[in-house]
């Protein structure tokens, strides 16, 4: 194409989920983020934004907010990603989660935006970056793997 869009984008997807439909999912599917009140923002064919909305018991010692509350934000981003390219699969699960702490996280709403980077008959890679909903900067960066069940 002449006009510089790429073929890829040329080609876009649609979500396979729409955001309420998604939300529903981790409401319903991953009790700790539910508890945790994480809030699905937007889905696109394999991207997914969520908000992990400030509460003071996600504090730790040092006014830091909780690794593990950063890890499950993280996780149902990328599982969100994920699942926007294949639809409602609820045995899609974590097989692997690195994950990379930049920068100490202030108190208050917490973005993760993550991408699909493969999407394979068994295995599905994706990352994730966390960022301060006041502030763009990375305070976190993720890479997780998904196995996915038979498909047809």
């Amino acid at each position: 194409m002449s006009d510089g869009i790429s073929k890829s984008m040329a080609h876009q997807r649609h979500a396979k989920l729409a955001v309420a439909e998604m939300q529903a999912l981790v409401t319903d599917g991953v009790p700790l983020a539910a508890y945790l009140g994480c809030r699905v923002l937007s889905l696109d064919y394999g991207t997914a934004s969520l908000c992990l909305p400030f509460r003071p018991e996600l504090l730790r010692p040092g006014g830091t907010i909780s690794g593990p509350a950063m890890m499950t934000l993280a996780d149902v981003a990328i599982w969100s990603a994920v699942l926007s390219m294949l639809g409602p699969v609820a045995l899609a699960v974590t097989t692997d989660l690195t994950f990379h702490f930049l920068k100490k996280p202030p108190p208050g709403d917490l973005l993760a935006h993550a991408r699909t980077l493969q999407l394979g008959r068994r295995l599905a890679i994706a990352d994730c970056t966390i960022t301060a909903a006041s502030d763009p900067r990375p305070l976190a960066h993720a890479v997780g793997t998904y196995a996915l069940p038979e498909r047809d």
